[in-house]
């Protein structure tokens, strides 16, 4: 017992106080220890198994290195952080529907390393996961020791892949926002308020749905904190200090406008019910083999030993299960803000179960099962729409000069920053000025659906500086030019059809024909809306 006191405060169970040698240590009856923690030598462990999570973790995420990049995400970011770098601006002269931690560290790899590679972000989304992976094995051994702790960060780094390559694999927002909710519950779980205030505004400026982790947060510090009104004052301080100096940095309404009420249609199921059901089903459906070996012991937990987890993981489960169907789009890598709870619930069935190792060899199994498949997908799979995407990246380098402005109109933004060819506004996709995206079908797409106030600035821009190629990538999508009469009348009055790419119509202005001369292809007529 005297070893025990004296070992890492890491080693003593949850808010439990450690006592004089000579006294039993006795659990917290807010803290639900149902395991005797075996204290070994102070510098063993982490020196042990942070060599293995790294491992682990550069394993998992091999696919990623293999394609410049993976998803329509990345290859926004990618060419907002360009734009960043060449002196737009930030929600006035590039916008999107997303805080901007995440850009701006796009903009940072940039000016640091290259633009022309996201090798460095990609080393960070590693470094990401890992942070995670550490984070998880350090509560876990806090709450039920050092097996309990090796358990949840290889199980983390094994799940975190258990989707499809193109959401698992991309350097994308969920990957670099899931640390911070970790790092909240993590903070909160020691009574450290204020910067758990800093973790969870670190979430949500990096993805809106990262907020969600302030419930189980809240719920710490009611069941805990023993000066309630001090807990408050830290944790609000943490949250809104950091929200208040990035409102400053962009503009507090614009911040406002696009990071929250500027999505009501896109975040709206109307007209598309049946769409966001059947994405609901197939998504949880692959997420859920993809994590089968934790759902197993989440499972026994539900029936045979509910209060062994605290209740602080089953709000944060559901609150991040609410956050995956905010908006209704349910894309596959929206659940990835799943397995650090389900991780952590699985951890305490792991530990507490009779017959614990058993069930902990067949989660583990099961895990690494799933990894090993999801991870060879990764490996023999290509980026979806990749070879099209190049096919349209070589034309427009072809018929445009290094500075020619382009207007991609499609949802892979990604060929910008592949042909290095700046857009020609501050639109990047299509979908923000009609309402599109993967998630929804035909109905409310549109130019009424669009961002509010897009259009006048989208024509604006289109009539000051008029892109030197115009590229409609729709391919028969309900968002092509002919249900558009403002794109159609551009179009029709000031551009003609000069080819194609793959099924991409490419468009040139008239201007750049010799007077008389015929167009080199004539324009399709054009149906009405």
């Amino acid at each position: 017992m005297t070893d025990l006191c004296r070992a890492d405060p890491e080693h003593v169970p949850a808010r439990q106080h450690r006592p004089p040698a000579t006294a039993p240590v006795t659990p917290s009856s807010t803290a639900p220890v149902t395991a005797t923690v075996q204290a070994g030598p102070r510098d063993a462990y982490w020196p042990r198994l942070l060599p293995v999570l790294t491992v682990l973790a550069v394993l998992t995420r091999l696919p990623s290195f293999l394609h410049p990049l993976w998803n329509p995400d990345e290859g926004f970011l990618a060419t907002e952080a360009r734009m960043l770098a060449h002196g737009a601006v930030l929600y006035r002269t590039v916008v999107d529907r997303k805080p901007p931690v995440l850009p701006w560290l796009y903009e940072l790899s940039f000016a640091l390393f290259s633009d022309r590679s996201l090798l460095p972000v990609k080393i960070l989304a590693v470094l990401a996961q890992l942070l995670t992976a550490v984070l998880l094995a350090s509560y876990a051994r806090r709450r039920w020791g050092d097996r309990a702790g090796r358990t949840a960060g290889v199980l983390h780094l094994l799940a975190s892949v258990a989707l499809a390559p193109d959401d698992a694999q991309a350097a994308a927002f969920e990957v670099f926002m899931v640390p911070g909710t970790v790092a909240a519950v993590w903070c909160a779980d020691r009574g450290r308020w204020g910067t758990a205030g800093l973790a969870v505004a670190a979430a949500a400026l990096t993805k809106q749905t990262g907020a969600a982790v302030l419930a189980p947060v809240l719920l710490l510090l009611l069941r805990t904190a023993p000066r309630r009104a001090a807990a408050v004052t830290a944790l609000a301080g943490g949250v809104l200090l950091p929200v208040a100096a990035v409102a400053l940095a962009t503009g507090p309404a614009r911040l406002l406008f696009w990071s929250v009420t500027g999505s009501g249609s896109y975040a709206s199921a109307a007209g598309a019910v049946s769409l966001a059901v059947d994405r609901a089903l197939s998504g949880t459906g692959i997420f859920a083999a993809g994590c089968a070996g934790l759902l197993l012991p989440v499972c026994h937990l539900l029936v045979a030993r509910r209060g062994a987890a605290p209740a602080e993981l089953w709000l944060w489960l559901a609150a991040s299960a609410a956050a995956v169907a905010t908006g209704f789009h349910f894309f596959g890598h929206y659940y990835l803000q799943l397995p650090p709870p389900l991780v952590l619930l699985a951890t305490a069935a792991l530990a507490t179960a009779p017959g614990g190792r058993l069930l902990t060899g067949a989660s583990l199994t099961l895990s690494a099962l799933s990894c090993a498949f999801f991870l060879g997908w990764g490996l023999t799979d290509l980026p979806p729409d990749q070879p099209h995407t190049l096919t349209v990246v070589r034309a427009v380098r072809e018929r445009t000069p290094p500075a020619g402005r382009v207007l991609l109109w499609g949802m892979h933004p990604e060929a910008y920053w592949l042909a290095d060819r700046p857009p020609a506004g501050r639109f990047l996709t299509a979908g923000l000025l009609t309402n599109y995206s993967g998630g929804r079908g035909p109905s409310h797409v549109g130019e009424a659906y669009g961002v509010p106030g897009a259009w006048p600035a989208f024509r604006r821009e289109l009539a000051r500086r008029p892109p030197a190629l115009i590229i409609d990538d729709s391919r028969g999508k309900p968002y092509g030019p002919s249900r558009l009469p403002s794109l159609r009348a551009v179009l029709d009055r000031s551009y003609e059809r000069v080819g194609t790419a793959d099924g991409a119509i490419l468009y040139a202005p008239v201007s750049c024909r010799p007077t008389g001369a015929p167009r080199a292809v004539p324009s399709p007529p054009r149906p009405a809306p």
